[in-house]
Parts: C-alpha cells; structure tokens; sequence
C-alpha cells in the first residue's frame, strides 16, 4: 500500500478547512493508499532565516499579521466573546484529536528535517483542498511542496489561490512551484467559461512539453483556441494531447469583465477575490452569481453581481467573431465536447439531482478510447452513459447557439470608453422591476420546502425560451 504525505490545513479553527481536511483524507483512503499528516514545526536555522525575509516585504502576508493582532487585541477587550472563542477552539481540537491525530506523522522541527525525513517516508505528497495557495502563504514553501523530492509525484488536490489574479511580484515564484506537480487540479477553474482564458506563451509551453517529455497533456478551451492549437502543432507533436472543447454560448468583452470587477470593489470598499459563476445555493437550476471579497464579505442576491453575465445572456457583449462563429455544430477538431446536460430530466429523472450533469460528445478515436479506458474496471468513481435518444440529440446540438448581431452594439462599446461601467449598464441594462423582484424573492423561496421544484420549473421555462428564439 502506497503512503501518501498530505500537506493540509488541519490545525486551523475553521469548519470549512478541517472539513476538507477530512474529505481528502477519505478520498485517498477510498484509492487504497494510506494517508499520513505532514507536522512540520518550523525551526530557527540559517535557512529559515534565507526563507523568511522576502516575506517581510510581502504585502499580503504582513497585512495578514496585522489583522490577526488586531482580531486578538479586539477579544481580550471583550471577555465574554473570548470565552466563547475559547469554547469553539476546544470543539475544533477535539475534532482534531478525533479524526486527524491518529494520522499524524512524527514532528519534523526544521527544513532539512522536513527535506531528509520526507525523501524517505513517502511515496507521494498531496496538497489538500483550501486556500493554502493564497498570496502570503508563498514564502512558507510547505503547501507548494518544495520540500518533496523532484523523483516523486506531488498532486494538488483542488487547492486554492484564494485570490481572482496572482500578484505581478510572485507569478516568476508560482509558475516555478506549480511546473514541479505531476498532477493539477484548481478550484479556481470553476466558471472559466464566462471569461476567456488569456493564453499568452500557453501554446508554446505545450510543445515544449510534449517535445520533451513523455506526458500526456490535456487542453481545454473555446473550439477556436482548440483549433488554433492543433494548427499550431506539428502532427507528431499531438500523438500525447488531448483537447477538450466547450459548448459555446460566445465569448464575453475581457475589458468589460475587468470594468465589472473595478466597480464592485468601488462600490463595497474592497477588492474582488473571487468569482463563482455555477454558485449552487439554490441548487444547479437556479443560477446564482457570488462575488467573495477580500475582507471577507459575500456579495450574491443583489443586482450588481448579475449585471457582468447579463453582457453576455443579452449577447450584447461577446466579441464580433462569436456572432458569426465557424465552429459551431457537430463538427469539432476537439477530442471531446462537454457541456451541461441541461435536458437531463427528460433523459432520466432519477439522475436530475439538481447538481448539474455534463454532457460529453466524443469527436475522435483517440477521445473515445481514453474515455473507454477511464471508465473502466482501473477507475470506478466515474459513470458513463450512452445517449441514444436522437431528439435529445438534436436538441443538445442546438446548444451551439446562433445569433445577429445587437443593433446598438456598437453604440453600446464607443460608450464603454466615454462612461462608467455603472452608467453603461444603466443605459443599456437597466434593471427591471421583474430583475428586482426576483432578486429580492429568490432566497425567501430558497428557504421554503418547495423551493427545488420552483427552481426547476424556472429552468424549464428559460430553456423553453430559448427554443423559440
């Protein structure tokens, strides 16, 4: 049985990072590997000195001091919400005790302890779901596993950056730390789809991997980056790339998103550190759009964190080229097409659980034998179902959306340039009585019993819409 070192979060009195800290633990448990937790105490050593300095002009990490001397000066002012704390922290270790302290692994005091005992006692390290990538945390080098040795495999397990764009001063610092895994996974990807990914060198990287290694690499975008990909690669060059494609409603202005994001932080005082455009509060049929900002605050249920998707729905924001897209339909360049299932109740009631489906069309041999493989007797997690319904078919292509373009678009764009973000939309997006109302509505019937079947009729309704436009 295969041991696995877990650079993870346990000890921090949060329901949500001890929670996570449990579910890796669980998954890895289900692969048939052990899971020990990494302990490592930092130690004063010439090393640690070399690490710790650059962190002094870290921004984020000294903000970040400052604020928690300021949490504890604001407790002991306040005995009887310090007794309280004092009672959740003694919950909090007792979860620990319970659930992690017969994981833990002996306690490595110093770096080099850390380095030698780690080369030997693990066969893989894994980097836990949370925020153990946010931007003061960098220059401590445990949750970037710098530790592990270069021969062994590092995984990062959906970790975080906490953090919507990674600092100018440490993208050098974090493409170093993240080009050392073998296996990436973020949760920041979620609701990439809404903003197009800016690929800089992205396709030159690629070759240079695929040149130099034996790793199959997987890309995923917009039909047309995918095509740009594979018409910049030789054909020898794609033998180890698969490429994922999406169901393409349009690619909405970049400007505009940045624009949105400048004037929500305006508005509320503080900057963006996040976006879900999938946030699943009212289940998958009610969309919901929450904005999580760096002091903390949760910004969903209210007008101006629509307005950026509404861009995009009313088609007046997508760029020119997506009005008259060349890949729309059937016929893809990509190894696959994947997409949300919206039609999943018609396909199977029993599988419509309000979690959201992905629909997948395989487009090439070597897409459908990676799919045979995976969802094969080597991993059981991942179901697959054959779709031979042929109207369903044809209603799921039609996903493909086309459409003219906005009279006043132009007029829309040459007044982004003259006005604020805030009075563009006005102009041209006004919220409507209806828009208000069930903003304010939706999370009262959140709350009542019926509130999936609702959700779920609102969905139909808009997907009925859609057809007849």
């Amino acid at each position: 049985m295969k041991k696995i070192g877990l650079a993870v979060c346990y000890d921090t009195k949060n329901f949500g990072s001890q929670l996570q800290v449990l579910a890796t633990v669980k998954k890895v448990e289900e692969l048939d590997c052990k899971p020990e937790i990494i302990r490592y105490k930092k130690k004063i050593t010439p090393t640690f000195i070399v690490q710790t300095i650059p962190r002094l002009f870290n921004i984020s990490f000294v903000k970040s001091k400052l604020s928690g001397n300021q949490k504890d000066k604001a407790l002991k002012s306040k005995p009887f919400y310090q007794k309280q704390v004092q009672q959740r922290n003694q919950r909090f270790n007792a979860f620990v005790d319970k659930y992690f302290a017969p994981l833990f692994s002996e306690s490595y005091g110093g770096w080099e302890t850390l380095v030698a005992k780690c080369k030997k006692n693990y066969d893989a390290f894994l980097c836990g779901s949370d925020q153990l990538w946010l931007p003061n945390n960098l220059g401590s080098h445990f949750y970037t596993l710098e530790f592990a040795p270069d021969n062994k495999p590092k995984i990062a397990y959906a970790t975080s950056f906490g953090v919507s764009q990674i600092p100018d001063g440490q993208k050098k610092a974090t493409a170093k730390y993240l080009n050392r895994f073998q296996h990436l996974s973020t949760r920041e990807l979620a609701g990439q789809k809404y903003v197009q990914s800016d690929l800089k060198d992205t396709f030159k990287k690629i070759r240079q991997e695929l040149i130099t290694s034996d790793k199959t690499v997987l890309f995923v975008g917009t039909p047309c980056q995918v095509e740009g990909l594979l018409y910049y690669l030789g054909k020898k060059e794609r033998e180890h790339l698969l490429t994922i494609d999406l169901v393409c409603y349009g690619v909405p202005s970049p400007g505009l998103y940045k624009e949105w994001i400048q004037d929500i932080a305006q508005k509320h005082g503080s900057k963006v550190s996040r976006v879900y455009f999938r946030d699943k509060k009212y289940g998958y049929a009610g969309v919901n759009v929450k904005v999580m900002l760096q002091n903390g605050q949760a910004l969903e249920d209210i007008v101006d964190v629509k307005t950026y998707t509404k861009t995009m729905f009313s088609k007046i924001g997508l760029r020119p080229s997506c009005y008259k897209c060349v890949y729309r339909g059937r016929n893809k360049m990509s190894d696959f097409t994947i997409g949300d299932f919206w039609q999943i109740g018609d396909y199977s009631k029993q599988m419509d659980d309000d979690r959201g489906t992905s629909i997948v069309q395989i487009n090439t041999r070597k897409g459908e034998d990676f799919l045979n493989d995976i969802s094969s007797e080597k991993i059981k997690k991942v179901h697959v179902e054959t779709l031979e319904n042929d109207d369903l078919k044809s209603r799921i292509h039609k996903e493909d959306y086309t459409f003219e373009i906005p009279r006043n678009r132009t007029q829309f764009f040459d007044d982004s340039g003259r006005m604020s973000y805030d009075d563009l939309i006005r102009k041209y997006l006004p919220a409507s009585r209806k828009d208000k109302m069930a903003t304010a509505l939706k999370p009262i019937i959140h709350k009542m019993p019926f509130s999936h079947f609702f959700f779920r009729t609102m969905k139909k309704v808009r997907m009925n819409r859609r057809k007849r436009k």
